[in-house]
């Protein structure tokens, strides 16, 4: 039955220090490393074993699948890295003080921000010292300089589409190693989940997510690896 493993990364340098991330690139803190390493032993604990393997191009994202794999002996399996598994684009509230913020803006404008669906936050500045245009990584591709969650789903779910579900549909078992909106905007497709109730759904770090599917290609209900 072809199997859908999620994990968020591990707990980041900024997510520690509550700082808004989105597409700048942030290493893992010791406790990310911790947690990656754990979601790994638990696939292996499970029997739970991945074929197959996406990321984005973003570094939290890479090394959390690369510990997880290799704690389940699965370093070996091929691997994609694609930007549209990144993160939402935070646009001008990258490496701001998420307190910070709210005192400055208030409580509501972040909350708009932070949680609504089709409300992008204030743009990147060209130039700003966040601005990735020239990153070599993302040669070629439009940057963009602010995301809204919906927006978040409109470059992951095609991807989707046409890149993951097909290995998926032919029997492998997938591992996706990406961040919390990119995960989310999946979650919301496979589960069916409103425009409203996605932005309040909480996806923890480093705690596989899984989807069976059935010879339809139907998932079933998620649920998280721990509790099975």
């Amino acid at each position: 039955m072809p199997t859908l493993i999620l994990v968020r990364h591990g707990q980041s340098q900024w997510n520690l220090e509550n700082r808004f991330t989105g597409w700048w690139d942030v290493d893992l803190t010791e406790k990310g490393v911790a947690e990656a390493t754990a979601a790994g032993e638990l696939l292996a604990e499970k029997g739970l074993l991945p074929t197959r393997a996406f990321t984005s191009l973003q570094t939290r994202a890479i090394k959390t699948l690369h510990l997880a794999l290799e704690a389940c002996h699965r370093l070996w399996i091929p691997e994609v890295k694609d930007w549209r598994l990144n993160e939402r684009h935070y646009g001008g509230l990258t490496g701001l003080d998420k307190q910070e913020t709210r005192d400055k803006h208030g409580d509501e404008q972040v909350h708009i921000w932070r949680r609504s669906f089709d409300v992008p936050p204030p743009p990147l500045d060209a130039g700003s010292e966040f601005d990735l245009s020239t990153d070599p990584r993302y040669a070629g591709i439009d940057v963009p300089t602010a995301e809204s969650l919906k927006l978040t789903i409109e470059r992951v779910l095609p991807y989707w589409e046409s890149e993951i579900l097909p290995v998926l549909a032919s029997g492998e078992t997938v591992i996706i190693s990406a961040h919390g909106n990119s995960l989310r905007a999946l979650v919301k497709h496979l589960s069916n989940i409103s425009d409203d109730e996605i932005t309040g759904l909480e996806i923890p770090t480093g705690q596989p997510i899984v989807y069976q599917f059935d010879d339809a290609m139907v998932p079933g209900e998620r649920y998280y690896l721990k509790d099975s």
